[in-house]
């Protein structure tokens, strides 16, 4: 079974995670976060409560921290075709 901390995720990522309780990963989670570590591009569909926002959040913070963007370049983008994120 993959643990958060197998993930490869940001130190302070991980501790966030597990102040707020989370130990396991769920499917989408589990899948989607390490080629989007990876910088590859991601498409999940799972259900609605199965932790999709973190499949691509919790990598892009960690992406983020690594360091500053290159001038006028973009550093994320996230496409949102679901009604839960797009209210």
């Amino acid at each position: 079974m993959t643990k958060f901390s197998d993930l490869k995720l940001d130190p302070k990522v991980l501790k966030a995670i597990e102040e707020a309780g989370y130990e396991t990963p769920t499917p989408i989670q589990a899948g989607a976060i390490p080629p989007a570590l990876e910088g590859r591009d991601v498409l999940g569909i799972a259900q609605t409560g199965t932790g999709k926002t973190a499949s691509f959040t919790l990598p892009m913070i960690t992406l983020l921290s690594k360091g500053r963007a290159r001038a006028r370049m973009p550093r994320s983008l996230v496409l949102c075709p679901t009604r839960e994120l797009a209210a």
